[in-house]
């Protein structure tokens, strides 16, 4: 049975079996490193009426977006909208003067108030987090309450991983959700809180 939960903070992140995110080289020109694009053949069925085209439907149905400053440079900044002009935070170390995010997103440097003002902007709707780091900053903080993994049935071999530098936190998740479809299968988990894990 599928949790319930208000205004989650919801991890979506394509994943090979190997557990990257990214092949190897993954640089401007190259935003997915080599063979990387192989994650996302699944949005091939986006317009389906099939688990794909549920769980994209979803994605863009959420209120905020949370990403990595790495994620946000690669994709070109999204041209400043990611979706339907909901607020992007880009979660960074650091703001060089004068330098402003176009559109609807906004640079944020402490990750527990990039959490919040999310919260705040996305309303009773999910907030999306996009990318390697942010995902990995936002668990350690513990303030990922889901995680939407599109499992590819592909072994990258090298690249980005999803799950490094998590401190050696031991973290307990809750499936509550398995969808398979054509090449992926869409793996939603519930965070488990340490109150929780016992």
């Amino acid at each position: 049975m599928e949790a319930r939960m208000s205004n989650p903070i919801r991890l979506y992140m394509s994943m090979s079996l190997d557990g990257y995110v990214a092949g190897p080289d993954d640089r401007p020109g190259q935003e997915l490193g080599r063979g990387g694009g192989r994650l996302f053949n699944w949005l091939d069925d986006r317009e389906s009426d099939g688990p794909s085209g549920q769980v994209y439907r979803e994605a863009l149905a959420t209120g905020a977006v949370i990403s990595g400053r790495r994620t946000f440079e690669l994709a070109g900044r999204w041209q400043g909208d990611h979706h339907d002009g909901v607020p992007i935070f880009v979660l960074t170390h650091h703001v060089d003067d004068g330098d402003v995010p176009p559109g609807h997103a906004r640079f944020v440097t402490d990750v527990e108030d990039c959490a919040r003002q999310a919260r705040a902007a996305a309303g009773d709707r999910p907030i999306m987090v996009h990318g390697a780091g942010a995902a990995q900053a936002l668990l350690r903080a513990g303030l990922i309450d889901e995680m939407e993994i599109h499992l590819v049935p592909v072994l990258l071999g090298d690249g980005r991983r999803l799950f490094d530098h998590l401190d050696g936190d031991h973290i307990e998740l809750s499936l509550v959700r398995r969808l398979e479809d054509r090449d992926v299968t869409h793996l939603r988990y519930r965070v488990r809180r340490p109150e929780q894990a016992a």
